[in-house]
């Protein structure tokens, strides 16, 4: 072997650095080839942190990975536990609504005391929506926004300025920054006139 390829094997050594794509099956390879023995032990010493700093790079990189993965799992778990809870809290808000507007429940005595319990049940329950990060949507007086409602209908009213939302229809519910499902709302409109809808029905002909 000449002088000049020896320097340059060592040139390329010594400019080799760790990157984050080495596998450990390069690195086993690395660890296979024989070191010439005219090295210097400065040389060595050179190669064997190269092949250090790999092995780092290379374990950083899968801790990296496990911990994505890891994290993923368990959003990906939550969430679509958090999101199949609600039909609970449905369920349980609709009985309510159902059971007080019974005709025949109403004249029952211990119906006040009937009602109170399920409200202890469904504050518990949304108390532990909220340890888990599960808010409901704000929706009085907000303006409309595509994001987290989804609009029903639309409703005329000169009171209020177009685009608020008038009244929910359905509770929506956000999982930390993360939508769990939007708020069924109906929003108000401008008032059309008689001019304005003549013209809209002239526009359809």
């Amino acid at each position: 072997m000449s002088e000049n390829t020896k320097e340059e094997n060592i040139e390329k050594q010594e400019n080799t650095e760790p990157t984050s794509e080495e596998s450990v099956q390069d690195l086993k390879n690395d660890e296979k080839k024989e070191i010439p023995k005219d090295q210097t032990p400065e040389e060595k010493l050179q190669i064997s942190e190269d092949k250090l700093l790999r092995s780092l790079a290379e374990i950083e990189n899968q801790r990296r990975r496990f911990e994505k993965e890891v994290k993923d799992a368990f959003e990906f778990g939550s969430f679509n536990f958090a999101k199949e809870s609600l039909a609970i809290l449905d369920n349980l808000q609709r009985a309510k609504e159902a059971i007080k507007n019974d005709e025949k429940l109403k004249k029952n005595q211990d119906l006040d005391s009937f009602l109170e319990n399920i409200t202890i049940i469904e504050k518990d329950l949304i108390s532990i929506f909220e340890k888990n990060r599960i808010k409901k949507i704000e929706v009085e007086n907000k303006k409309f926004d595509p994001n987290i409602h989804q609009a029903m209908s639309e409703i005329e009213d000169e009171k209020v300025e177009p685009g608020n939302v008038l009244q929910e229809i359905q509770a929506g519910y956000m999982l930390g920054e993360r939508l769990l499902r939007p708020a069924l709302v109906s929003v108000s409109k401008k008032k059309i006139t008689k001019d304005q809808e003549n013209a809209v029905k002239k526009e359809e002909k």
